[in-house]
């Protein structure tokens, strides 16, 4: 096999970036307003990006586990950040809630991947754990916003129903499970769905990767099939995790259930 790996230059990038022209004029034609937001946000991606390969250049030259340490600790700390941001309504906790699901499920799978699995020498090369790290929590992230967000939105919309049933009797699990168990489904079915259609619709983002560097098929397929169950387990124990945690600062021992509207995040 002679695949080899095709360079770009900025030119080139510069083209890809002007296809948001059409974004654009999508959205001028039909009212979207996003206009200013695809803005943003291509202007956002695309200096983060560089940016972060500045730091992983100075980062894979040193190859100190202090240095992989401090990136991926920022890592997890943005991504709690932005799952708690995604969700609409304000309770005391939920920032924390968010960064340990987020933390817990990244860090623990991706230990797991490094052990057990890729094994690679050292065991926090950062060639390896970033990258990984990175994949593990960004899926991670999207699951646990999306389940906080419906068992926070849920409880708001139900919680007459709830109180009910903690009048009758029910304990404050008995009264929310029901819907918690709602939000770390609907927390999961991306996943679901992506691995429903990897290699049938689509190839994943890492295989490609690897296809346009010159791996060989059937090593990039082992790759992505082992990054895609690493998800699926990230996402499951982070959406569980917010939940849960969750479950616990919006109720009471007592159980009761909290305002959330006027609650600090």
């Amino acid at each position: 096999m002679n695949a080899q790996y095709i360079p770009l230059e900025w030119w080139q990038v510069a083209i890809a970036a002007s296809l948001i022209l059409i974004n654009g004029a999508i959205s001028v034609a039909l009212q979207l307003g996003l206009e200013r937001r695809l803005l943003i946000a291509s202007v956002r991606m695309t200096i983060q990006l560089v940016l972060i390969g500045f730091v992983l250049n100075g980062i894979f030259a040193v190859e100190s586990p202090l240095a992989v340490a401090g990136i991926a600790l920022i890592m997890t700390l943005v991504a709690g950040w932005s799952a708690a941001s995604r969700t609409k309504a304000r309770f005391r906790g939920k920032r924390s809630a968010a960064i340990v699901s987020v933390a817990v499920s990244g860090w623990l799978v991706t230990a797991i991947a490094l052990h057990l699995i890729v094994d690679p020498q050292p065991w926090w090369r950062p060639q390896v754990a970033i990258p990984l790290l990175g994949m593990i929590l960004g899926n991670a992230l999207t699951g646990i916003s999306l389940g906080l967000d419906r068992f926070v939105s849920s409880i708001q919309q139900r919680r007459v129903e709830i109180e009910g049933c903690l009048m009758l009797g029910a304990t404050r699990w008995e009264a929310v499970a029901p819907i918690a168990v709602d939000a770390v489904r609907t927390g999961m079915i991306p996943i679901l769905n992506t691995m429903s259609i990897a290699g049938i619709v689509s190839l994943p983002g890492m295989m490609t990767g690897q296809l346009l560097a010159g791996v060989a098929p059937l090593d990039a397929v082992r790759y992505q099939i082992v990054i895609m169950f690493l998800i699926a387990a990230a996402v499951a124990i982070g959406t569980v995790g917010a939940v849960l945690i969750s479950f616990s600062k919006i109720t009471t021992p007592s159980h009761q259930v909290m305002w959330l509207d006027n609650e600090q995040s």
